[in-house]
């Protein structure tokens, strides 16, 4: 299946948290792919995709953090006005419930890949692919 696993870390808000996790995550020499914060006033949950993830999450567990594990799908989206659009009108089409969407880091020039957490990954896929909207591969999220 071409889905790329993200891993959801909890993180108390208070300062030098992030900093804490994030050097704990470089010191294992793994690569921050794309990450996503969102808080609240007791605990933020950044999302990250990583180059190693079954590292990062033996890191974690190891270490004491809370996470959790989700499928996301990554889009290769054109970087041009409409280009996002495009994509959420087809899986809107496909009756699929957008959870939450983010931008990914890449280095191909006329390119802004986007992640999404859907309501249903097979039937997303499915519409994405009968669209010809290019999916993101493990391997690509991953390695870049």
């Amino acid at each position: 299946m071409d889905t790329i696993k993200q891993i959801s870390i909890f993180v108390e808000n208070q300062p030098g948290k992030l900093a804490e996790l994030t050097r704990l995550i470089a010191d294992a020499n793994i690569d921050l792919r794309t990450l996503s914060l969102a808080d609240t006033r007791d605990f933020g949950i950044l999302r990250v995709i990583v180059n190693k993830p079954d590292e990062a999450e033996k890191l974690l567990k190891d270490n004491d953090w809370t996470y959790k594990t989700a499928d996301v799908i990554g889009v290769k989206l054109p970087d041009r006005p409409g280009g996002v659009a495009e994509v959420l009108e087809v899986i809107t089409a496909a009756n699929v419930n957008v959870e939450y969407m983010y931008a990914f880091v890449n280095r191909i020039p006329g390119r802004a890949d986007t992640v999404f957490r859907v309501d249903d990954i097979e039937t997303t896929l499915k519409a994405l692919r009968s669209n010809q909207i290019e999916i993101l591969t493990p391997d690509e999220a991953y390695n870049g």
